[in-house]
């Protein structure tokens, strides 16, 4: 019916909508096999400055499909290959959720807002590097499994990125039921039922 300002949308209360991709290496001298590929935001940008973030991720805009978003982000924040993208990255769901506004997001703190994410992995080949290709992204780092663990525990990923963070770590069973006591507690927060219209409806997450 009309278009507003992402920026805006929380003064709503509307879902916005977002595609995260967590991209990893081959490491078979790394726990679990795997390095993963971890951005940090640049501190000039005016949404959480200078914390790290998930491989490609970016908001959706207003009549743009979610794998066509994630080609556009892949390309303008890490400068992937658009062919490997679009042959080699796999679909995993969606996370929905709550979370409340505070100063580091800009704007106005302390409102409620709803998200959706739609959620890829991609595994890179080991020549293939992300690097920024905007204003967006300082730096990209190549890191273990512990690494991540431990930079989670400093509260350093911005918070939307660290469930996302949480959603990769279950799916690759490094997060359970055995080393997590709140392991469903977890799982259900990041699948919040949305009671607002919107195509996070139909989508089995």
């Amino acid at each position: 019916m009309f278009d507003i300002e992402r920026s805006a949308s929380c003064l709503f209360g509307v879902v916005t909508y977002g595609v995260h991709m967590t991209c990893y290496t081959s490491s078979p001298s790394s726990s679990y096999g795997i390095k993963i590929w971890v951005p940090r935001r640049a501190k000039t940008k005016s949404t959480y400055g200078g914390m790290l973030d998930n491989t490609v991720a970016g908001g959706i805009a207003s009549g743009e499909e979610p794998f066509e978003c994630l080609v556009r982000e892949s390309q303008e924040e890490a400068s992937l290959p658009e062919d490997l993208v679009r042959e080699k990255t796999q679909g995993k769901g969606v996370i929905t959720y709550f979370h409340l506004r505070e100063p580091r997001a800009g704007g106005e703190s302390g409102l409620v807002q709803p998200e959706c994410q739609y959620v890829y992995d991609l595994e890179l080949p080991g020549d293939v590097v992300p690097k920024p290709n905007d204003s967006e992204v300082e730096c990209f780092y190549l890191w273990t499994v512990e690494e991540i663990k431990e930079a989670l525990g400093r509260g350093e990923f911005k918070p939307n990125c660290a469930l996302l963070v949480l959603d990769f770590f279950i799916r690759r069973g490094i997060l359970d039921e055995g080393n997590e006591p709140d392991y469903h507690e977890i799982k259900r927060r990041m699948h919040r039922e949305l009671e607002f219209p919107g195509p996070h409806r139909s989508t089995e997450s």
